[in-house]
Formats: C-alpha cells, structure tokens, sequence
C-alpha cells in the first residue's frame, strides 16, 4: 500500500475524530444550554425532543400524546444499540406502544459518537439552513471516505478535492479551526494512531451490536452468508498490535461491508428502501420510462363541473392522492383507481399542496391578498393541525419540503419555514418571483413567475448560489425521478428531460409524452414508482407507471 494514500487516509480521519465529532458535541450542549437544560440527559427527557428519536427507531407508532407530530419514517436511522444507550422502557406500561412509556439515561455528551450527534443535531436542533448543509456534508464524508472505506487509503486525485470540501464545511462550522486543520495536515504520520482511528472509523463494533451476536459466533453465521470471504483481507493486517485478539471472524466481518463495487453494508440499506442494484442506474435521457396506467376525470367524482378549481396534487407513500380544490376550500383525498376516500374543509382556498410525512400535508392558503399562510392537515384524522401565517408569502408560488423544512415562495425570493415553530428560518433572495418551486436532495428548483424567459432555475446550499439552465420554453412545473434527473413540463406543451447534474437535457418525442404533455402539474413519488398528471382547466388526472 502507497504510504502516503494511508497517510492522507489518516489526516482525514483525524479531521473528523479530533475536529468535526467535539464540534457536533459542543453544539448539542450549545442548543440544550440554550433552553435553559443543564445536561444532555435533561435534553433527552424534554417530549419534542423524545418524541422525535422514538419515530426514527419505530414504525406504526400513533402516540397517546403531542400525536400531530407522530411521523410513520420509511427510514429508521437510529439503531437498536444507538436507542438503547439513549432510552430505556419504564416496565409499568407494556404493551403500550408510545414514546411516552421511555425515560432517557444518564447519557454523557462524550458517549455520542460523530453518527449519532449529528443525528440528534439535524433531528431535535434549531440550525440554520447553511449549518444544517455543513453538518450533513460532514457526517457524509465520513461514511463515504471513512466508514465504507475498508481499504485505509486515499488517492491524491480524490484527496485534493475533499480536502478543500471537508476543511470549507469544517471552518463555516468554527473559524477558529483553521491552525487545528494546518497542524492535523503537516503532522507526521503515526501508523499506531491510524490503526486505533481505522477501528473507531470502521464502526465494528456497532456493527456487531446492531447484529446482536457475541463474537464467538460470528464465524459460522459469515461463513453462512458468503464462502468467498474465508481469507483475511490484508487492511485487517495493516491494523498492527492494536487488534491481535481479534480474531479472524472481525475480519470477515469487515470483507463482509466490502464485498464488490458497493459493499453489503450498503447493499442491505437499499434494500431496506426499497430499492435493488438496477435502479441505482440513471436513466439514458429521452428514454422510455412512464407508460399511462389508469385515467381519473374529476368532474365525474365531484358529480360537477369545476373546472380551473383543482389547484394542485401530490402523491403521498402509501399511494393516496390530496388535491386542492380551490373554490371548494377543500381538500380532497382519493385512490388512483378514482375512488374517493375523504375531504377536509379548508377555511380559505388551498393553492399548492406537499407531503411534510406520511400523515400529514402542508398547504398554501390564500384569503385575502394580506392573510395567506401555510397549513398544516392530518389526512388521516380528517382536520387541521396548526396555521403558521408567514409574511411576504406569495401562495401561487408553490410549495415544497427540504430537510424537514418547508419552502415557499415569496415576492423574490424563497422563504424557508420550520414548521414546528413557524419560524421563517431563511429568506433566499432569487431576482424574480419564483414559481412552480420544487426540491430535491440540497436543490430547490423554479422558474420565472412572469413566465418571461426559459430559464430553469435552482438553489443549491452546497455553494450558495442559483444556478440557471436554459430550455426551449418556459418551465411550468416539475418533479424529480429516481435517479435525480427531472421531468420539466414547458408551457409550449414539451417536456425536457434534465440530466441529474443539470447541465443537458433532451425533449422527449410527442409518443413519449402523452399523458404529460397536456397538463399543468406532475408529480412523482419514488416509493410508489408512480406519476401522477393533472390538468387543472379539464380535472383530468392520469396515472403513469414505470416501464
């Protein structure tokens, strides 16, 4: 092995061992100082903050309590191990199935590794949006370079690009770290310190925790799940003194997360979501993806003819569909075969409509040109939650979700809305009046409200900045697939298929648009594999399935 690919492999594990991890542990005890708690123990116990953690470790959970919060996550990223260490059961209420049957243990801020402080930062803290961003980033560079990186080295190439990503994100952070990041950089290499950092990194031991068996019967359950790993990798054997007593069943352990390409680690968390190895793949641009599955002619459901009254639509994960029927004020929720489920009045007329989770939906609202605002509904209680008034919002912009924050559009700009608190966290200037808005992964994505020019635009929080692409028409609405590339519908009837890095796009033919083409809103939603389509002046609603 290249000395100095382990030597660079080192520096960023000390960046983020000795730097990042105290970093996400002094900002945990500066938010729960903040609130007046005088430990993390205290911070455990508050119910925002419980009630938080119990939905990221359980599923199908609708608490006795503060139950407009209840979240049902596709995801559960907080591990056995991780939530045992946190919380323990209270034995005098079993069977019960809420947060409130835990009680939180005297946890030291120092027992938080770098995974789960940064969880308990992007779930239960107050960040701003560009803090938020860095702490993701950092928490990703750890698995990505770290973690997952059982061979112990980095290559110059790849080193000098993070290098400058991991120390930018480090010093927005703290400022303060720049002589910290020099001295980790020009430290002389200590193979003894690589291979104790190399074992922290690697997460064995959580790993073996989370699979809840003792090392001595670790070996024939490996042996179970693949023969080829029967040899001992020689990054086991770079790792020195440090781990003679562990035995060759570690070491198959660590083959194990590196099997192939992607490792099984990994493999097994796709699959958890739902996803296989073929999807992973991008789509060719152009290509055929959406075939029409079914047709929903709302004038025939609503047994009138409203037309230009359905506002918008999205797809919720268990496959429903919520319009906004305008000058119904109402909203209306339906299966895709067309059959009808419930409505929820609205005290105003509901303009855009996104999923905040899996029981709850966030609308704009407009009643007045002075009184707009954000609500939010349980659509499986059938009522409003709360109303979150939000000045300078303009409801026609849209609206939609990032990092569990809602976006919506303002005179020019973005407005960035907790929802929880109601607080206005960001306002993102955009030298236009944003319309069609819509997210994904760090990108908010819109065009011009005045419809003036082709420009597609987006912000990204990784830089900072809007970014434009130039399309043949102008962008009217929007919607993210699988694989990060974006359907965009244009208002000369076109759809543009964008690459995922957004700089090519291609039209697609006139066969391959049907069902789109003559609409005014899509929406997809990965879960389901399903596109919906809706044509606001006919209430015709299309239901396209992937090929």
């Amino acid at each position: 092995m290249d000395i100095e690919d382990r030597r660079r492999y080192f520096v960023v594990g000390s960046v983020i061992l000795e730097i990042v991890q105290p970093l996400f542990r002094a900002r945990l005890e500066k938010d729960y100082s903040n609130k007046g708690l005088r430990s993390f123990q205290a911070f455990l116990c508050t119910l925002p903050v419980l009630h938080i953690l119990f939905h990221l470790r359980h599923r199908n959970a609708y608490c006795c309590k503060d139950n407009m919060n209840c979240r049902n996550n596709s995801k559960l990223p907080l591990i056995y191990c991780q939530w045992d260490m946190l919380y323990t059961e209270n034995p005098g209420q079993p069977g019960h199935n809420c947060h409130c049957k835990f009680i939180a243990n005297p946890v030291q801020l120092n027992d938080l590794d770098i995974t789960l402080a940064s969880l308990i930062l992007l779930n239960c803290c107050h960040l701003g949006t560009s803090e938020e961003n860095a702490i993701r980033k950092l928490r990703r560079y750890k698995n990505d370079y770290l973690s997952h990186n059982t061979e112990g080295k980095i290559d110059e190439t790849e080193y000098k690009s993070l290098w400058t990503d991991l120390t930018n994100f480090v010093l927005h952070l703290d400022p303060n770290k720049q002589d910290d990041l020099i001295r980790i950089e020009k430290d002389h290499f200590d193979e003894g310190l690589c291979n104790r950092y190399s074992i922290d990194l690697l997460n064995i031991h959580k790993k073996l925790n989370e699979m809840g068996t003792q090392i001595q019967g670790i070996s024939s359950g490996m042996q179970m799940i693949s023969p080829q790993i029967q040899g001992i990798s020689s990054r086991v054997q770079v790792m020195g003194p440090h781990i003679q007593g562990i035995t060759s069943d570690i070491q198959e352990l660590l083959s194990y997360q590196r099997n192939e390409a992607t490792c099984q680690y990994c493999k097994k968390t796709l699959i958890e979501q739902g996803m296989d190895e073929r999807k992973i793949n991008s789509y060719k641009l152009g290509q055929d993806i959406f075939y029409q599955h079914g047709e929903i002619d709302l004038k025939f459901l609503l047994n009138e003819n409203y037309i230009g009254m359905i506002k918008d639509v999205v797809i919720m994960d268990d496959g429903r569909l919520v319009m906004c029927l305008y000058y119904q004020s109402r909203l209306l929720i339906c299966n895709t075969d067309g059959s009808e489920e419930a409505a929820i009045p609205v005290k105003g007329m509901p303009c855009s409509i996104t999923a905040v989770n899996n029981f709850t939906v966030a609308v704009t609202v407009f009643q007045t040109s002075i009184n707009q605002r954000i609500e939010i509904f349980d659509i499986y209680n059938k009522h409003k939650l709360k109303s979150i008034p939000v000045p300078g919002l303009v409801c026609y912009c849209g609206i939609t979700m990032i990092n569990n924050k809602i976006v919506v559009g303002g005179d020019r700009g973005l407005l960035i809305v907790d929802y929880l608190t109601g607080e206005i966290l960001q306002n993102i200037e955009t030298q236009c009046g944003p319309w069609g808005i819509h997210s994904s992964s760090d990108k908010i994505f819109f065009s011009d409200y005045m419809g003036n020019t082709n420009n597609l635009h987006w912000y990204s929080f990784t830089d900072d900045n809007i970014h434009t692409l130039t399309l043949p028409s102008v962008p009217l609405s929007m919607t993210t697939l699988r694989d990060g590339s974006l359907y965009v519908l244009c208002k000369d009837g076109s759809v543009q298929h964008v690459s995922s890095n957004r700089k090519q796009f291609k039209t697609l033919k006139t066969n391959q648009s049907q069902g789109i083409s003559d609409c005014h809103n899509i929406r997809y939603n990965s879960k389901q594999e399903l596109m919906v389509t809706l044509n606001a002046l006919t209430g015709i609603v299309k239901i396209l399935h992937e090929v």
